[in-house]
C-alpha cells in the first residue's frame, strides 16, 4: 500500500474515514473509522473498523460519491496509526538501540533481526 493514496474523507453521513483511495474504481477501500474521544481536558484519537463493532478487521469500500469532504493534509502520526490497524504492525519512528546481526560471515552486519 502506498502511503500516498491513503485518504482521510468525511462521509456525507458524517462519519470521518481513512481508506486507500483506488483511483480505477473510485472507491475507497479498506476503511477505517477515525473517531475523537474528549479525554479531560485533551481530545484522543480513535481508528477502528468501519464495521465496528461487528467486525473486528478493516476493510469494506464506500464509493466516491458519498464523500462530502476530503481533508487537505493528514497528520503523519494519524497515517501511522491507520497503517498500524490495518496491519497489525507497529510502526516505529526511531530505531535507536537496534543492532545488526553479527554473523560470522564476511559482511558482519548482514541483517536486523527483530
Amino acid at each position: 500500500m502506498a502511503y500516498e493514496n491513503i485518504k482521510f474523507v468525511k462521509l456525507v453521513t458524517g462519519d470521518s474515514v481513512m481508506g486507500e483511495y483506488d483511483e480505477e474504481n473510485s472507491k475507497i477501500r479498506n476503511i477505517a473509522l477515525i473517531q475523537a474521544i474528549p479525554s479531560g481536558s485533551s481530545m484522543q484519537i480513535a481508528v477502528l473498523p468501519f464495521g465496528f463493532p461487528f467486525e473486528e478487521e478493516i476493510g469494506g469500500e464506500i464509493d466516491s460519491k458519498d464523500i462530502m469532504y476530503e481533508y487537505s493534509s493528514i497528520p503523519e502520526e494519524l497515517k501511522n496509526k491507520y497503517v498500524e490497524a490495518k496491519s497489525n504492525i507497529k510502526i516505529s519512528q526511531n530505531m535507536d538501540g537496534l543492532q545488526g546481526f553479527q554473523g560470522s560471515g564476511s559482511g558482519g552486519n548482514s541483517g536486523l533481526i527483530l
